[in-house]
C-alpha cells in the first residue's frame, strides 16, 4: 500500500479478561488489523512509566504494529472485561490512566500531515487533554483524507458537545444498534427506528457513510448510492471482544483500495466474523481475508 500513513488514535490498554490479559483498545485495535491488510498503520495513545506500560509497548512491537506511545507519568489503562453467556463483553474502564492524557506531540504532527485514515472514537475524549489532541489532529488532516468516527460508546463516558463535534469533524460514522438509541435520547429523537437515526445523523452531518452493525441481526452501511444490507454469518463464538474494530478496519482496508461500499461491507463482514471465532481483539487474520482487497470476486 501507499506511504501514507493511517492511525487509530485514542485508548491503549490492557484488557483484563477472564481468560488473561489481552491487548486492547478500540483505536489499536483497528491499527493493528489495518497493518494485517498491508497498510502504513500505527496506533497513536500514551502508557505509563510502569511494568504494564513495558509489557504494552513489548506486546506492540512483537505483533509489527507501529505506534506513537509516549510514556507518561500516569498509570497504563487497564479494563476489567466479563463475558455473559453469549461471549458479549461488559467493561470497567479504569479512570486517570496515560491514555487520558495523550500529547499532540511534533512527530504525530508530521504523521497527521501525510496521514490517509484515521480512526477514533468517544471514550478517549473523556479527558481534555486527549480530546484536544484528537480535535487538533482531526483538524490537521488532509482534506481528501478517510475520517472514521467510530462511537463506542462505554458507561457515561461521552456528552451531548463531544458527540456533535466528532460528528462535524468525521466522514464516516461507525454505531451499533444499542448505541443509536443511547444517540437518540441523548439528541432528543423522536424515534427509536435505527435505520431513521442513522439516516438522520448522515443527513444532519452531512457524512459520506454511517455503518450500522447489529451483532448477530447483521449490518447495514448507509451511503450516497443507497444502502448496503448484509446478514451476520453462523460462527462458533470465542468472543466478541474487538470484533467491531476489526468491522471497522475491514471496511476501511477495502474502501482505501479502491472497493465499492459494497465489497467493502462484505470484507468488513467477513473479517469480523472471524474476529469473533478467536479470543481476544488482536487475532492474526488469515490470509484468505487479508488479500481480498486486492481483487473483487
Amino acid at each position: 500500500m501507499e506511504s501514507k500513513r493511517i492511525i487509530g488514535i485514542g485508548e491503549v490498554l490492557w484488557d483484563m479478561l477472564p481468560a488473561g490479559r489481552q491487548l486492547g483498545g478500540a483505536p489499536a485495535n483497528f491499527a493493528y488489523h489495518m497493518s494485517q491488510f498491508g497498510y502504513n498503520a500505527a496506533a497513536v495513545s500514551a502508557v505509563g512509566c510502569d511494568a504494564a506500560g513495558d509489557d504494552l509497548i513489548s506486546e506492540l512491537d512483537a505483533r509489527g504494529l507501529k505506534h506513537l506511545i509516549p510514556r507518561i507519568g500516569k498509570p497504563t489503562g487497564t479494563v476489567e472485561v466479563s463475558l455473559d453467556a453469549a461471549g458479549i463483553p461488559q467493561y470497567d474502564i479504569r479512570r486517570d490512566v496515560a491514555w487520558d492524557f495523550i500529547p499532540m506531540t511534533s512527530e504525530l504532527r508530521d504523521t497527521v500531515s501525510s496521514c490517509r485514515c484515521v480512526c477514533f472514537g468517544s471514550l478517549a475524549q473523556r479527558s481534555e487533554t486527549s480530546r484536544n489532541t484528537i480535535n487538533a489532529v482531526m483538524d490537521a488532516m488532509p482534506e481528501d483524507s478517510l475520517k472514521v468516527f467510530d462511537i463506542n460508546l462505554r458507561q457515561n463516558y461521552y456528552s451531548l458537545p463531544v458527540i456533535e463535534a466528532s460528528l462535524r469533524r468525521c466522514r464516516i460514522l461507525k454505531i451499533n444498534d444499542e448505541e443509536t438509541h443511547a444517540i437518540a435520547q441523548l439528541f432528543g429523537l423522536d424515534t427509536d427506528d435505527e435505520r431513521q437515526i442513522c439516516l438522520h445523523l448522515k443527513q444532519q452531518y452531512g457524512l459520506q457513510a454511517v455503518i450500522l452493525t447489529c451483532g448477530t441481526d447483521g449490518s447495514h452501511v448507509f451511503h450516497a448510492g443507497g444502502t448496503s444490507s448484509l446478514p451476520t454469518p453462523r460462527v462458533e463464538v470465542a468472543d466478541t471482544v474487538g470484533a467491531g474494530d476489526s468491522f471497522t478496519a475491514g471496511f476501511c482496508a477495502a474502501l482505501l483500495a479502491g472497493r465499492s461500499v459494497r465489497r467493502a461491507h462484505e470484507i468488513a463482514v467477513t473479517t469480523s466474523a472471524y474476529v469473533c471465532t478467536q479470543h481476544g481483539a488482536m487475532p492474526r487474520l488469515p490470509q484468505e481475508i487479508t488479500a481480498s482487497i486486492a481483487y473483487d470476486q
